[in-house]
């Protein structure tokens, strides 16, 4: 990983509790040494949960459809596929079972080779299983036994509720559905075996989400429950947002050991504070500024309570991200989960890979802002006024973007028969009637007042001393405001940065963010006239209904 230059943010000693031992020096190698073989799939990312779900759907309907499986033993098979990376505890009981139940009810061709996976399955779930449990001894052991009560152990515990209605929901819904559609066997047409398998499915992505949600809760009950180890390490924001948990001797944050998901733990009884709090604002302030910034935040001090392993809860009370600042208190929101050799591999080049970006992005934008500012004094040394209204709007590129969109888009139900094709015909008009008027005739407009956005309704004023960012920022150029109130205006279009060098091009977003920029920052470069109604932006809803109207009669003709 990419190092972090200067000191880590110091945590406060009245923070931490007495004895508290650091984690350092072999207790993280130990920890690292107990993880399971580099084959036994450990997910570090979300996007690894939403491959795992994927994969299901389409194990689901390679089974029910080409294989003629019965729906139930399709969907039950797939499921292991995501139960391996997300939740192995259920393997050790489902695996077995629908084993036992494909050799005596044969649902399916080549149920002897889904024995044999589900056995691999098995073995991979159980070592997965028994390495947390060495995980956990071994980061107990670096605690040393020195324990201390959680910050805050008496507020509610909302950690769970989400996953518990949500797979709920999906639990019913799944039930529902397999309860109605009828049975039928493997000579049935595909859509009549596709959707019981689909009913299926549902139900175990709310099985899923049930259980995962009733673990976290009743794992984040246990530690709260009485006093757990602490270990003092060092922490930072990932570029994603989740927390990387260090050793707290590795202070250039070299190797990550784990990341977890964590949400702040605010004072009080868990109500809405007052939005009209001063705190709330700059909180705010300090929310949007972390989400501006591209790459990892600084590493800070914290101290971790709870043994983390794969899977388990902590909560982490770290340093501030700002000077006399109390340390902020982080219970996680996800499980623990820890980072191999290979996914460190993967972090560090995706890191490099987004910071060489970055560079190129930072170099592309220095050179409009170059040319933009050398305009600016040629045009003063010429004794020039103040410009009238300047404008900026959507050029070719962007109308071949929204032209590629729509064909891209009509081959995922052109293919269609029956009444699907009309289903999705009419919701393919309808988003594209929302967003294809955007993306064709988008508008920016800057006079004396501000700038002007058109949109469906009509135009949005941006005040000047209004304005919070300006930037182009890979293929999205954004305004956003200090009021809360306002809705972040961008406009997207694609881009190639080794192009642009090569040939010394300055892609029209750059251009246009470095020329608004220059009159944010200079007012004597502002327009010194308002704009009148006309040229604020015409509501692009008239465009919209264009659209919508020509898709509508598209659809009829070729029905």
């Amino acid at each position: 990983m990419s190092t972090n230059p200067g000191r880590p943010l110091r945590l406060p000693a009245a923070a931490v509790p007495a004895g508290c031992p650091s984690w350092s020096g072999e207790h993280p190698r130990r920890w690292l040494d107990a993880l399971p073989p580099r084959w036994v799939p450990l997910p570090s990312r979300t996007g690894h949960l939403l491959t795992a779900s994927a994969a299901a759907a389409a194990i689901t309907g390679l089974l029910a459809l080409p294989a003629g499986w019965r729906p139930w033993a399709a969907a039950l098979l797939a499921l292991h596929a995501l139960w391996l990376c997300a939740r192995p505890e259920i393997v050790p009981v489902s695996a077995p079972v629908l084993a036992v139940l494909l050799v005596v009810l044969r649902p399916g061709r080549l149920w002897p080779a889904a024995v044999i996976v589900l056995a691999s399955v098995w073995a991979v779930a159980v070592l997965r299983l028994v390495a947390r449990r060495g995980q956990w001894g071994r980061a107990r052991d670096a605690a040393g036994g020195i324990t201390a009560p959680l910050p805050g152990a008496g507020r509610s515990l909302p950690r769970g509720l989400f996953l518990v209605g949500c797979g709920g929901l999906l639990l019913a819904l799944g039930v529902a559905g397999v309860a109605v559609l009828p049975a039928h066997g493997p000579d049935a047409g595909e859509g009549a075996r596709a959707l019981p398998a689909s009913a299926w499915l549902v139900a175990g992505l709310g099985l899923t989400a049930l259980v995962s949600g009733l673990l976290g809760r009743r794992r984040a009950t246990v530690l709260r429950a009485a006093a757990a180890p602490v270990l003092r390490v060092l922490v930072r924001e990932g570029a994603d947002g989740d927390t990387e948990v260090f050793a707290a001797d590795d202070t250039a944050g070299a190797r990550p050991l784990f990341r977890v998901a964590v949400m702040e733990v605010r004072d009080g009884d868990g109500q809405p504070d007052d939005p009209d709090d001063e705190d709330d604002t700059e909180e705010l302030e300090e929310f949007l500024q972390r989400l501006d910034r591209e790459g990892p935040g600084p590493l800070r001090e914290a101290v971790l309570y709870g043994a983390p392993c794969d899977g388990a809860e902590i909560l982490l009370v770290t340093a501030a991200g700002k000077a006399d600042a109390p340390p902020v208190v982080e219970r996680s929101s996800g499980p623990v989960r820890p980072l191999s050799e290979a996914s460190v591999r993967r972090l560090t080049a995706g890191e490099k890979r987004r910071a060489a970006r970055r560079a190129a992005y930072a170099e592309l934008s220095r050179s409009a802002g170059e040319a933009v500012a050398a305009e600016a004094v040629a045009g003063e040394a010429g004794g020039a006024a103040p410009a009238g209204v300047r404008q900026w709007r959507a050029g070719l590129l962007h109308r071949l973007c929204a032209l590629l969109l729509v064909l891209w888009g009509s081959g995922f139900f052109w293919g269609a028969t029956g009444g699907w094709r009309g289903v999705l015909g009419a919701l393919a008009g309808f988003v594209g009637a929302l967003w294809l008027p955007h993306w064709l005739a988008w508008r920016i407009t800057a006079d004396s007042e501000g700038l002007w956005f058109n949109g469906l309704r009509g135009p949005r004023h941006l005040p000047w001393d209004e304005i919070r960012t300006v930037a182009c920022t890979s293929t999205e150029l954004k305004v956003d405001s200090r009021r809360a109130s306002f809705t972040p205006w961008s406009a997207a279009a694609p881009r190639w940065p080794w192009l642009e060098r090569r040939f010394g091009l300055v892609h029209p977003h750059e251009r246009t963010a470095s020329e608004v920029t220059a009159l944010w920052r200079d007012p004597s470069l502002r327009p010194s006239v308002p704009a009148d109604a006309g040229r604020r932006g015409r509501p692009l809803w008239p465009l919209a209904l264009a659209l919508a109207a020509g898709w509508t009669a598209a659809l009829l003709f070729l029905w």
